[in-house]
């Protein structure tokens, strides 16, 4: 059995959605800092049965908006770690709107046409998760 040890100081991404921690990585441009990051895929979870974790140690100036993760993966908790005990934990609360997080699909919508607009989503849907275009209608749908 494969045994990750904990960390010490710094932050936990856990309940990630399997397969996702790649995109959580890039958006929160990880590979910029100094400081040890593990990705764990395909984690054992009596929840969902597989899932994403990621651990992040040492890392001061590393600023999380859980909101804005949220948007990639609702189910996540934060959690802030320190002298190897947590001292914080944080769910998401999806934001009422996003700009260039996500990334409109509709080949006939304006940002496809205009590369310098910005794509902005509303929640229209709180319940579902649900985020559209704000120019077209278009639906985010999570990969």
């Amino acid at each position: 059995m494969l045994r990750i040890e904990g960390i010490n100081n710094g932050i936990v991404i856990d309940h990630i959605k399997a397969g996702r921690a790649m995109d959580i990585y890039q958006y929160l441009q990880l590979e910029k800092y100094d400081c040890s990051v593990a990705i764990i895929k395909n984690a054992k979870s009596n929840k969902s049965g597989k899932k994403d974790i990621i651990k992040i140690e040492d890392s001061p100036n590393l600023e999380i908006d859980i909101d804005i993760l949220g948007v990639l993966d609702p189910n996540i908790t934060v959690n802030y770690i320190k002298n190897a005990e947590i001292v914080q934990k944080r769910h998401p609360k999806l934001p009422e709107k996003v700009t260039n997080i996500i990334r409109c699909k509709n080949p006939r919508c304006i940002t496809s046409e205009e590369r310098q607009i910005p794509h902005i989503f509303k929640l229209t849907n709180p319940e579902k998760n649900l985020y559209r275009c704000i120019y077209c209608e278009q639906k985010y749908k999570r990969p």
